[in-house]
C-alpha cells in the first residue's frame, strides 16, 4: 500500500519572463511570493491544502502550469500511473517526470507538504 495526492501546482516560466509572471501572479492571488530553500521556486500562500508555486525554468522553455503528485512511494505511484496510461519522460532516484495520455507533463515526487499530506493523501493498494 502507498499513498499520494496532488500537493503542489507550479506555474513555470523561463528566466527571461519570470519577473513579469511573478508580478502578475502575486497580484492575482494577493500575496507576496516567498522563496523556497529547495530549488528555483517561490511559494504563493493561497491556502486550501495545496501549494501554489512559481518556478524558473530554462531559457527558451514554454510557459506552462504543471502539478506535483507527492507520494510516500515514488516507484509504486509511477507504476500505478503508467498502468493508467501515463508515460515516463524522465526518472531518477528522487522523482519522475511523466506525461498523461494526451502529453500533459507532471511530476511524481516524495512527500513535500508534511502534515497536509497526512491529512489529504489517498491510499492505494
Amino acid at each position: 500500500m502507498h499513498r499520494s495526492r496532488i500537493g503542489v501546482v507550479l506555474i513555470d516560466h523561463p528566466e527571461e519572463q519570470y519577473e513579469r509572471s511573478r508580478a502578475f501572479w502575486s497580484a492575482a492571488v494577493g500575496t507576496e511570493p516567498e522563496a523556497q530553500p529547495d530549488g528555483p521556486y517561490e511559494s504563493l500562500g493561497v491556502g486550501g491544502g495545496v501549494r501554489l508555486e512559481l518556478q524558473r525554468t530554462g531559457s527558451g522553455t514554454s510557459p506552462r502550469v504543471h502539478f506535483d503528485i507527492e507520494t510516500d512511494d515514488v516507484a509504486a505511484e509511477v507504476a500505478r500511473l503508467v498502468g493508467l496510461g501515463a508515460t515516463i519522460v524522465t526518472a531518477d532516484d528522487e522523482f519522475s517526470v511523466l506525461a498523461d495520455p494526451t502529453g500533459l507533463v507532471f511530476c511524481v515526487v516524495p512527500v513535500q507538504t508534511g502534515e497536509l499530506f497526512e491529512q489529504h493523501a489517498t491510499s492505494w493498494t
